[in-house]
């Protein structure tokens, strides 16, 4: 088991950056592929970035490519997304997550989530 808490969310303007965290515990996280996924009211649960066990390889979807950036501190095991020039439909909650997926992102399912952060634009 892996248990993921998830920190940095908050209310920030348009343009404005944030950092999110994601704590793991339990298991070894550094085998494990990480992600982060947002929830908008309204809308389904979407993969936005994805990152290798080892940091060297990313996925980003085209919404979020150029502003925002996913890394990973394995010897803290942590996951972090870094989001810069933020706007309003940015706004959702984060999910974090991660996958003992074979290599190839973003991998075809997550197995451990954590709780969410909410992260709110305002124009």
């Amino acid at each position: 088991q892996v248990q993921l808490v998830e920190s940095g969310g908050g209310l920030v303007q348009t343009g404005g950056s944030l950092k999110l965290s994601c704590k793991a515990s339990g298991r070894t996280f550094s085998s494990y592929a990480g992600g982060w996924f947002r929830q908008a009211p309204g809308k389904v649960r979407d993969l936005i970035a994805a990152i290798d066990w080892s940091g060297g390889e990313t996925y980003y979807v085209d919404s979020v490519k150029g502003r925002f950036t996913i890394s990973r501190d394995n010897a803290k095991n942590t996951l972090y997304l870094r989001m810069n020039s933020l706007k309003p439909e940015d706004t959702a909650v984060y999910y974090c997550a991660c996958a003992d997926a074979p290599p190839g992102l973003p991998p075809d399912e997550f197995e451990y989530w954590g709780q969410g952060t909410q992260v709110t634009v305002s124009s």
